[in-house]
């Protein structure tokens, strides 16, 4: 089934319940090949041109949910919302980033997912399109979260971001050279006009985590209407505390128990997360 509009979308959902919604495909395939996902019937999005492209709409920006990485990795986006550029570009191969769209990041919620952190940090919200031309509008971290869930025959047709026009970044650690899978990922946005800093890590959890007493504690220590910058040691000390706050120490043994310590890989992860968010926050203020 090849709908053209979100409502025939729907519609051929609700038609066969079992079928499922594809967009590139990019997850869906590999759970299909790994044998882990066997679909009754394709619905697929790829000629749904409204879901293809943005918009500006009272101070936010309307993502279609069929953006492809690939798109959103260009200059005129980055320009737009930098982070989820730069987020896009480091989402694997360029066939992945040809053919995985934003819409399916979402909605696949793989923990390693590359523009979900900074959705999270964006707080960013689901325009989600339902039976008989109904539109509801969720938090994008409330369904990471499993907080709501799509109901079903609806179908994600579009994300809204705020347009901060301040700086931000994304950053990520992966096990090896060029595109791959996130061990850790840190996206840091600031919001000049709500004396705000907002930091959301990737990776280390099923759902992008905010270190929100981390971000409170920095934005306190900007000069909001002067240069902005800060000390060394307050960039570190930032990327300390969102570090604990994503991988805290195990909790105290037992009288008389041994005192539990983190494994090796949990610290190291746990330096990797305090560097990249020293980093993000000492890029996003420069």
């Amino acid at each position: 089934m090849l709908p053209t509009t979100l409502d025939e979308a729907v519609s051929a959902l609700s038609a066969v319940p079992a079928a499922v919604p594809v967009a590139g495909g990019t997850d869906l395939m590999a759970g299909v090949n790994s044998g882990q996902l066997r679909p009754a019937a394709l619905v697929g999005l790829g000629r749904i041109s409204e879901i293809r492209g943005w918009q500006y709409l009272d101070g936010h920006a309307l993502l279609g949910a069929g953006l492809t990485h690939a798109r959103m990795g260009r200059p005129d986006f980055a320009a737009l919302i930098p982070a989820l550029a730069a987020a896009a570009r480091a989402a694997g191969p360029p066939q992945i980033r040809n053919a995985g769209t934003l819409g399916g990041n979402v909605v696949s919620s793989a923990p390693a997912g590359d523009t979900l952190p900074v959705l999270a940090a964006l707080e960013a919200t689901l325009i989600i399109a339902g039976p008989e031309g109904g539109r509801r509008e969720i938090p994008v971290s409330h369904l990471l979260a499993n907080v709501e869930m799509l109901h079903p025959s609806e179908v994600v047709g579009h994300v809204r971001v705020p347009l901060l026009n301040a700086p931000q970044t994304f950053l990520k650690a992966t096990g090896r050279t060029g595109p791959g899978r996130a061990l850790a990922s840190v996206a840091v946005v600031l919001d000049p006009m709500h004396r705000g800093v907002r930091c959301a890590v990737g990776a280390v959890a099923p759902m992008p985590l905010r270190p929100l007493e981390a971000e409170r504690w920095i934005a306190a220590l900007i000069d909001w209407d002067g240069q902005r910058g800060l000390a060394p040691e307050a960039l570190s000390a930032f990327g300390d505390y969102v570090a604990m706050a994503c991988i805290p120490d195990p909790p105290p043994a037992e009288e008389g128990g041994e005192a539990p310590v983190l494994p090796p890989a949990a610290l190291h992860l746990r330096r990797t997360v305090a560097t990249l968010a020293r980093r993000g926050l000492g890029r996003a203020l420069a």
